[in-house]
């Protein structure tokens, strides 16, 4: 008879450790320190789509085209410039015809849809996936909120999808903020109808509005065990669908021992969202390197299939700095945006 390996009862300090030992019954992160504001006010996420709204004056974007703020004022080139953009006091200050360009300006509605699902529930570097993704949530809404914007959420689990209405300030981002930290975990083999695909779905139907889109999860689905890049995800196609109209920024959540397994001797492999379960000698080199390299395939297969749909994608892991992360991602995001998120040919912006 084979004898399992025992384990004594975890400490009380090990943070966002406990929940790969134990369910998770409270977030990992106090709202205060969701992401600094300070440390954002320089940065703006750039939006290229088109999008609908009634406000100007907010956002500069990189398409070309009429707006209420007056840029500065260049040479006028005939043949190129609109002669009824003619600046004619610097005109008669110069003796140089000079245009004034205006800022494409564009009011903002931004959705996050968050995958709270089972396999979101643990970490092992001080926090878990499942807050991490809030975190990311609360950066991209400081980066994104100003004047006359709205941010909305969608909370996904296995059995409901929850949504919270898109309101516009700081205070109700906080407010929104605070209910995803506060919204019940849930447990585990928890089972449901609704996966990442249909919460994609969800999100393309209620959502018409054009604007930003924000789909946060660790993109594991149960089940699928699938490495070959070729055959794309269950939630590619929603992707694209979402893509058409919107401009789409997908979080990845991982945690640093998903990449790479520790030596830590007899480990229980165990799904949160599936009955799987099996133990794995950590200590055998030939295991390791069986369980990085599958994943690592797992994770270039998700990539692939972001590139494919179309959206921005950017990786988070819980032992880096998020904030550092996703502030290097914005400042990178304007030089590839427009080409990134070009509609298929057909599809107007």
């Amino acid at each position: 008879m084979t004898q399992q390996p025992g384990f004594s009862p975890p400490p009380d300090d090990l943070g966002a450790v406990r929940s790969v030992l134990t369910e998770p019954t409270t977030a990992t992160l106090p709202l205060r320190k969701l992401a600094p504001e300070a440390a954002l006010r320089r940065l703006e996420l750039t939006i290229v789509r088109r999008l609908e709204g009634f406000l100007h004056g907010d956002h500069q974007g990189l398409l070309p085209g009429p707006g209420s703020e007056a840029n500065d004022a260049r040479v006028y080139e005939p043949g190129q410039d609109d002669v009824r953009k003619m600046d004619w006091a610097v005109t008669a200050r110069t003796t140089i015809p000079h245009v004034r360009d205006t800022i494409a300006d564009r009011e903002l509605e931004v959705w996050a849809l968050l995958d709270v699902t089972p396999s979101m529930n643990w970490g092992t570097e001080g926090v878990t996936k499942r807050d991490l993704g809030i975190a990311a949530i609360a950066t991209i809404g400081f980066l994104s909120q100003k004047m006359g914007d709205r941010f909305g959420g969608l909370l996904m689990r296995p059995d409901a999808i929850r949504r919270l209405p898109a309101r516009s300030g700081r205070t109700a981002l906080y407010g929104l903020l605070r209910r995803m930290l506060t919204e019940p975990i849930v447990s585990d083999r928890t089972q449901g109808s609704f996966d990442l695909t249909a919460g994609i779905e969800r999100l393309v139907r209620t959502e018409r509005r054009r604007g930003m889109r924000v789909v946060v999860s660790d993109f594991l689905t149960a089940g699928d065990d699938e490495l070959d890049p070729n055959v794309p995800p269950g939630w590619e196609r929603a992707m694209r669908h979402l893509a058409i109209r919107n401009q789409v920024l997908a979080v990845e959540v991982v945690d640093s021992h998903e990449l790479a397994l520790p030596d830590v001797g007899d480990l229980l492999i165990r799904d949160p969202e599936t009955d799987f379960e099996r133990y794995v000698n950590t200590s055998d080199d030939a295991a390791r390197e069986r369980m990085d390299a599958a994943s690592a395939a797992q994770r270039e297969r998700i990539r692939i299939a972001l590139r494919r749909a179309g959206v921005a994608h950017i990786q988070l892991r819980t032992d880096r700095d998020w904030v550092h992360d996703i502030a290097r991602f914005v400042l990178s995001y304007r030089r590839t945006a427009s080409m990134l998120h070009a509609p298929p040919q057909g599809v107007t912006r």
